[in-house]
């Protein structure tokens, strides 16, 4: 609580993810047997491989792993979408990134709100990929003005969670009691409705120019489509999915496995079909396929250096395949990543002195030790060559526009439209989002930034560079 009696934004962050969990297990059973799966191979994994929780309880990791989520929305309108921005500020989430998914043939552009601060990401690391339906791709006029209408008429929020949003902004916090009532208000947003809001033939026309238009149009709100958990090892929730009862996706998202995990790496289990009732339709006569599962394993993040080199390996593998990655090439697409991401190192040290990733930078208690030392190392690499400072890998908050079209993909169809040939535009993003996005390279920076001024101010010295 604050001084004022607020409750965090960080708290309200965490409440409010652990109901979304509540909620998505009760919608869609097969996300809790996927989160037993998760949970059972993370202890697995920190059974058989002590380093890797060390590093979890040094970093304090280990106390956000089993709480990490990311969901993803789809809103319809500028409105929407700048209402949502709204809606997470109140949960201390922003807008971070700009990922064009047009031209991987989504109609959508999006950004991820989430925390970005590290004490922060700590108490909560829940994240929200946020996609903005375009309209303007949408070739056929008609349909194009009869898809606008529809979005005109709804109103995904609820009357008292945007009274709650405006007392946020207004006083500049909620109490405890109004934190919960948000909470229960916003799950409203993201809750799954089984009536939808057109006709079977609306509804059909909506789809036949692309699935995931007819999700966005057809309903009352966003419903939330997938809600993922944090793995330590992706390549075992793959091969364990069958085994529950889950059929995985073909292909692993994003890098290779490595020694030393970069980035991000996804799968997911396809949608599920879902009964729906039309407009005009006397009960759930219809189908709707929209939400799925998902899994993450999350590395290092990498700098911009990191990231082009990241850039070139994968677009290198994925011309050397000739077509976009699906269950008949999958072991071929995997070797071809391997052979490729042999060009980037695969130790902490290399990828440290080459610029490739962002660390955070710790005192040892070497260090602490040493302090009274009139001869001892000034400069960040002599101390960390004299043990008296350690550096861990700052984990990727973020989102990668290939892996996130592909998981698109994958569970909207082979026959989904394949590119479009207008360009994404940020600028016209941020006007509809209110706001403009937050440069996630930056913010690493700036926690690495961070990590290295409080050795200095822990050790006594001046500001290390």
């Amino acid at each position: 609580m604050t001084k004022q009696g607020f409750v965090s934004p960080d708290d309200i962050r965490a409440r409010f993810s652990s109901a979304m969990s509540d909620l998505y297990k009760t919608e869609v059973p097969l996300y809790g047997t996927l989160l037993q799966l998760v949970a059972d191979i993370n202890d697995k994994v920190m059974a058989e491989a002590p380093d890797v929780a060390e590093h979890l309880r040094r970093t304090g990791e280990i106390q956000r792993l089993s709480m990490e989520r990311h969901g993803a929305i789809r809103v319809g309108t500028a409105d929407e979408l700048s209402t949502i921005r709204r809606l997470f500020a109140v949960m201390g989430m922003q807008p971070v990134g700009y990922y064009d998914l047009g031209s991987a043939g989504v109609p959508v552009h999006s950004t991820a709100f989430r925390a970005v601060h590290e004490d922060a990401l700590q108490v909560s690391p829940f994240r929200v990929f946020t996609s903005l339906l375009r309209l303007e791709l949408i070739d056929n006029a008609e349909l194009r003005e009869l898809a606008a209408r529809i979005l005109a008429k709804r109103d995904i929020f609820t009357a008292r969670a945007r009274e709650l949003i405006a007392q946020f902004e207004r006083d500049g916090g909620l109490n405890s009691e109004d934190a919960d009532a948000f909470v229960k208000e916003a799950l409203e947003t993201f809750r799954w409705h089984t009536e939808a809001t057109v006709t079977a033939e609306e509804y059909q026309q909506l789809h036949d120019q692309h699935r995931l238009i007819a999700d966005v149009v057809a309903f009352k709100g966003p419903h939330i489509n997938h809600l993922t958990p944090r793995t330590l090892d992706i390549d075992q929730i793959q091969d364990g999915m069958p085994q529950r009862g889950i059929t995985p996706k073909a292909v692993v998202e994003g890098p290779p496995r490595r020694k030393c995990p970069i980035l991000l790496r996804q799968t997911s289990f396809k949608a599920l079909q879902e009964k729906v009732a039309f407009v005009g339709q006397q009960g759930p006569l219809g189908s709707h396929t929209a939400r799925f599962g998902e899994i993450e394993q999350r590395g290092a993040a990498l700098t911009p250096k990191g990231r082009a080199l990241y850039d070139t390996l994968l677009d290198m593998a994925r011309a050397a395949l000739k077509e976009l990655p699906n269950e008949r090439n999958a072991e071929r697409y995997g070797e071809l990543l391997e052979n490729c991401f042999r060009d980037f190192p695969d130790s902490l040290e290399e990828m440290r002195s080459q610029g490739l990733a962002y660390f955070r930078y710790f005192v040892t208690e070497k260090g602490i030790a040493a302090r009274s030392d009139v001869v001892r190392p000034r400069d960040l690499e002599s101390l960390i060559q004299a043990g008296h400072v350690r550096f861990e890998p700052l984990v990727y908050e973020d989102f990668l526009p290939v892996s996130a079209a592909g998981i698109f993909q994958s569970n909207l169809g082979d026959n989904a439209q394949s590119r479009y040939g207008i360009s994404s535009s940020q600028a016209e993003f941020h006007v509809a989002l209110g706001a403009s996005v937050l440069d996630e390279l930056q913010l690493y920076a700036d926690t690495q930034r961070r990590s290295v001024l409080e050795c200095s101010e822990i050790l006594d010295l001046p500001p290390l560079v």
